[in-house]
C-alpha cells in the first residue's frame, strides 16, 4: 500500500469518537493532496514530538486533555498560543514543531457569520481551554466576554487574566448578554440530555451557542430554540477550526463548504 507524501494526525485521549479524520481527509482528497490523517490515542504529551518525528508526521491536531501539556515540549509556539494557553495545532518543519491555536479563529468566524462581534456581550460558561480561546478571541474582535463558572476561584482566575467580568453559575439567572456560549462537555453525547444552565435562563439572550459538535443540536440549543432564541451550532467551530488547520499546515485554502457537508452528513445519520 502506497504511503501518502504528507501525513496528519489528531493526537489525543480519547480520539474514537472524532470526525476529525473524516474531515480533514475529505478536503485533502478535493484539494488533489496526497495526504492522509489519522486519529492517535496518546496518554502523555510528552510522547507526541517522538511520535511525529518516528511516523514523519507533517501537522498535528491536538485536542483534550493535551492542549496545554504540548506547549513545554515544542520549539516555538504563537502569540495567540500563549496568551490562551492552549495549543490544538502542530506543524513540523526540518524536525522543528510550532504549536498554534485555531480554536479562537473558529470561534470567531462562526460567530461572526452569525452576528457582529464588536460592543456585544458574550457570556462564557466555563474557565478551561475553551473558555480562554472563547475569550481571547471576543476581545479580539472588539466583544465584551463574561466569565461565568460553577467554581468561583478557577473563574475568577481566568478573569483576571483577561481582564473581564466574572459571575457564579449559580447567579446566572441574573445575568444578561447579547449571546450565551457553552464552553463545557456539558451536554456532549453520550450525556445528550445534560445541559450546563435551565431553560428559563436562555430568555436572557439573544443567541446561544454550544461549542459542542455532537450531538449537533445539544440540549442546550433545543432549549434554546424552544425559548425563540436564535442558535449556533458548535459543528460551525469545528470546521471552521479544521479549516484554519489546513492553512496552517498547506498554505492553500481548504473546501470548508465540502467539510461542512460532509460532517453534517455523519452527524445527521
Amino acid at each position: 500500500m502506497k504511503r501518502s507524501a504528507h501525513r496528519f494526525a489528531l493526537f489525543g485521549n480519547p480520539v474514537g469518537h472524532s470526525l476529525s479524520p473524516l474531515m480533514h481527509e475529505a478536503a485533502f482528497r478535493e484539494m488533489g493532496l496526497d495526504a492522509s490523517y489519522r486519529a492517535l490515542r496518546v496518554e502523555d504529551p510528552r510522547e507526541i514530538p517522538e511520535m511525529m518525528e518516528r511516523l514523519d508526521i507533517t501537522g498535528a491536531s491536538i485536542t483534550i486533555p493535551h492542549k496545554s501539556g504540548i506547549m513545554p515540549h515544542l520549539n516555538a509556539v504563537s502569540d495567540s498560543a500563549v496568551r490562551i494557553g492552549a495549543v490544538n495545532t502542530v506543524t513540523r518543519i526540518d524536525g522543528r514543531l510550532t504549536g498554534d491555536n485555531t480554536d479562537w479563529t473558529g470561534l470567531v468566524r462562526s460567530l461572526g457569520e452569525a452576528l457582529e462581534i464588536g460592543g456585544k456581550t458574550f457570556i462564557v460558561i466555563g474557565a478551561g481551554g475553551a473558555a480562554r480561546a472563547a475569550v481571547y478571541g471576543i476581545l479580539q474582535e472588539g466583544g465584551v466576554p463574561v466569565i461565568v463558572n460553577r467554581t468561583t476561584k478557577r473563574g475568577e482566575q481566568v478573569a483576571r487574566e483577561f481582564g473581564c467580568d466574572f459571575r457564579p453559575l449559580d447567579q446566572i439567572g441574573m445575568t444578561t448578554g447579547d449571546c450565551l456560549i457553552n464552553t463545557t462537555p456539558v451536554g456532549m453525547f453520550p450525556d445528550t440530555d445534560a445541559s450546563p444552565v435551565g431553560g428559563t435562563v436562555l430568555r436572557n439572550f439573544e443567541w446561544v451557542m454550544d461549542t459542542i459538535y455532537n450531538p449537533l443540536e445539544t440540549r442546550l440549543l433545543k432549549d434554546a430554540a424552544a425559548a425563540g432564541r436564535r442558535t449556533i451550532s458548535g459543528a460551525t467551530m469545528f470546521v471552521r477550526q479544521g479549516a484554519q488547520q489546513i492553512r496552517i499546515w498547506t498554505g492553500q485554502d481548504p473546501p470548508t463548504n465540502l467539510m461542512a457537508r460532509v460532517v453534517l452528513e455523519r452527524l445527521n445519520r
